[in-house]
């Protein structure tokens, strides 16, 4: 379901079960609980996830979390509802800036469990083709993410 990949940052015990917890949330809410579908978080560092930005969206700058989706949206719903997976099936990755995230953590005034779990969802959904750039998108996207959030009753304080 998920393999967790360190890029120059120390690994930590608090990380594996708040990324177990929240995926397995997002894959029983997508109903994808039985499908053969794997994703790699890669937590890391903000210079190396600049340099990951800047590379495949020529943005160079640092962020929170990118997401490489390997299907396109109307593709994986295709895949869902005929339950066409196979083990080799990824659904894409999720990179982490660690430090953002504990940056973020203290800037919204949160735990550095609900901020990591929020940015798992938000790149989870970004896998699943779901986008925020358009009102449109965000307005289907947002509940979902804040479904999961609160399902799990990780709250914002």
């Amino acid at each position: 379901m998920y393999e967790i990949v360190y890029q120059e940052i120390e690994e930590k015990e608090i990380y594996e079960p708040i990324v177990k917890k929240v995926l397995s949330q997002c894959f029983k809410e997508e109903g994808l609980e039985n499908a053969k579908l794997s994703i790699t978080i890669t937590l890391t560092t903000p210079q190396n996830i600049q340099e990951i930005n800047k590379v495949y969206r020529e943005i160079d700058k640092a962020t929170d979390v990118l997401s490489f989706p390997m299907f396109e949206k109307d593709e994986l719903a295709q895949k869902i509802q005929k339950k066409d997976f196979t083990y080799e099936d990824i659904l894409g990755d999720i990179i982490i800036s660690i430090e953002q995230v504990e940056k973020q953590a203290i800037e919204y005034g949160h735990s550095f469990e609900r901020e990591l779990s929020y940015m798992l969802v938000h790149g989870f959904y970004h896998l699943m083709g779901y986008d925020h750039i358009q009102e449109a998108d965000k307005i289907k996207m947002r509940p979902k993410e804040e479904k999961i959030l609160a399902d799990l009753k990780i709250s914002r304080v």
